[in-house]
């Protein structure tokens, strides 16, 4: 029955994809010129769109990406079978393989997963399991420890994924939360915590595209008006300490509390744990030494290839770093600090370690796949002019709609950046434009918009299946990918509309002491309501045993 259901959604794939070229066979016989015959039209968002629409129709990520790049490929070459596939291949799949920083990710990917093994195998894991058992006695603990963990590592997204991840999951997994719910913290307090931490990977990003300003110091100012970021920090919470939670989480968290972690048949990661067996001289500074030579050496990278230690003041190499050659960097050196400390307490033997990396690799490959399709995806839609469509829509629709304005730019980031899964290309698009049109009439106007800016693309960020902290997020949770976006989606629209009902205030006020109490009690409202529709994971439980 599940092969035919395949084989249904398979066909019912390829007839969209059909009628959607239908109207455009035209363009078949034409261009051959540098740009495609539907560059900066809505056309160059419908790769993404079909991308993500099929990953959660059918629950299946790989073929829905790969078939988002064709559909890209199709577009860009006018249906011409060459011109598509060299396309997809030489300037989408090759061309993301062959960029520097995307390959520097994916090295600090392997080389993170290989420690992620060795703590494992040398016992660290299971031994801070122990020890946070004996202080975190209760589910609402351990989930706010997690929240806690992931906003103290606030240098980069990346890292924030992966490291919260790792070390959390074998406590969240003892108090029975599941692992969508787990993805869903750790994404929460990635991107959506750097995006108001003023020394991060995310603060330089934006600091970079503000030309002709002092963008650190905007960045600075811009903090209280990030109303999603902030909003998101404050649902999350009170959802904890509520102990309710609502749409397909609710099925995840009682399913948990029932015994199983994962609620669908996709559990990519199911058999990690049991690969190994604990061992038995483990102690939690064989957890806690690696993680702290990570965050030691991973920032010392990031300010090095920023010039620090050419005579670059600590804030401007932090705004200036790459973080790609910085976190690889600084991952290698904790790699290899972290293999001599283990030979020293022989807890694990130099093969043992060395092991770690085919096994780290093969942990990684799920996360691996998808973003080289996500950034293969991405290339497609540059390809197609989908930065200068939305900058033409921007600037046509600027003109007399000032006081809502930062409402507007707050959706539209959140559109970009959910089809393109990337924030900092929303950012890059949006912040000049934004600076262009207020720098000479409304400062404060400017402020609010460029955090208006930054919170629709974390938005976009958080709720994109194809972005890659979103994917980084499902592999440090060990979560299938696709539970964990339907599961976050509807926690994310909701922090989304109370964000942007709070920037159509801000828009008038102009002042976020008034325009952010204004928020959070609107978020603390609505959460109330919903707790008050839902009862909590352990009365629902109780419920279901009286009847």
């Amino acid at each position: 029955m599940r092969n035919k259901k395949r084989a249904f959604m398979a066909i019912l794939t390829m007839a969209v994809l059909g009628i959607l070229a239908s109207p455009l066979c035209v363009f078949a016989a034409e261009e051959e010129a540098a740009q495609p015959a539907l560059y900066a039209t809505f056309w160059a968002l419908v790769p993404p769109v079909v991308a993500i629409g099929l990953a959660l129709i059918t629950k299946e990520v790989y073929s829905s990406l790969f078939l988002g790049i064709l559909m890209g490929g199709l577009l860009y070459s006018g249906f011409a079978f060459e011109g598509t596939v060299t396309h997809i291949f030489q300037d989408g799949i090759i061309g993301v393989l062959s960029d520097s920083y995307n390959v520097g990710i994916l090295i600090f990917l392997v080389i993170l997963g290989a420690m992620v093994c060795m703590m494992n195998k040398a016992g660290g894991s299971a031994a801070f399991g122990r020890w946070a058992s004996k202080r975190i006695k209760t589910r609402v603990g351990a989930e706010l420890a997690t929240v806690v963990l992931g906003v103290l590592i606030f240098i980069d997204d990346y890292f924030n994924c992966l490291t919260v991840g790792s070390v959390m999951r074998p406590v969240t997994d003892k108090h029975h939360v599941s692992r969508a719910k787990l993805a869903y913290l750790i994404d929460a307090t990635a991107a959506p915590v750097c995006i108001i931490a003023p020394i991060s990977s995310w603060a330089a990003a934006v600091s970079g595209f503000v030309e002709g300003e002092d963008g650190l110091s905007i960045f600075v100012r811009a903090i209280p008006y990030n109303f999603y970021a902030l909003l998101t920090i404050v649902m999350m919470v009170g959802m904890v300490l509520m102990k309710t939670e609502f749409g397909s989480m609710r099925t995840h968290e009682v399913n948990a509390l029932k015994g199983d972690l994962y609620t669908t048949a996709g559990r990519p990661y199911a058999d990690a744990a049991k690969e190994d067996k604990v061992n038995p001289r483990g102690r939690v500074i064989d957890l806690v030494f690696p993680i702290i030579c990570l965050v030691v050496f991973c920032v010392i990278g990031m300010i090095y290839t920023g010039g620090f230690f050419s005579g670059t003041d600590f804030v401007t190499a932090f705004s200036q770093s790459d973080a790609s050659v910085g976190l690889t960097l600084g991952s290698a050196f904790a790699f290899v600090l972290t293999v001599a400390f283990y030979m020293l307490r022989k807890v694990l033997s130099f093969r043992e370690c060395m092991n770690s990396l085919p096994e780290g690799f093969k942990a990684m490959v799920p996360a691996i796949l998808i973003l080289v399709f996500a950034w293969s995806l991405k290339a497609m839609t540059d390809s197609l002019g989908a930065a200068a469509f939305v900058e033409n829509a921007m600037r046509s629709a600027a003109g007399g709609l000032m006081n809502i304005l930062p409402a507007i730019i707050f959706l539209v980031g959140c559109g970009l950046a959910f089809a393109t899964g990337t924030s900092w290309g929303t950012f890059g698009i949006l912040i000049p434009i934004v600076v262009a049109v207020f720098e000479n009439s409304d400062p404060e106007l400017m402020i609010i918009s460029i955090s208006a800016c930054m919170a629709g693309a974390v938005c976009g960020d958080h709720c994109s299946p194809i972005s890659d902290t979103t994917i980084m997020a499902s592999a440090g949770a060990q979560c299938d990918h696709v539970n964990h976006v339907s599961t976050q989606l509807p926690y994310a629209i909701l922090a989304a509309a109370v964000s942007f009902v709070t920037y159509l205030v801000a828009g008038f006020v102009k002042t976020a002491w008034i325009a952010l109490p204004v928020g959070i009690v609107l978020m603390l409202i609505t959460l109330f309501v919903i707790r008050h529709l839902n009862p909590t994971l352990e009365e629902h439980l109780e419920n279901e045993k009286n009847k």
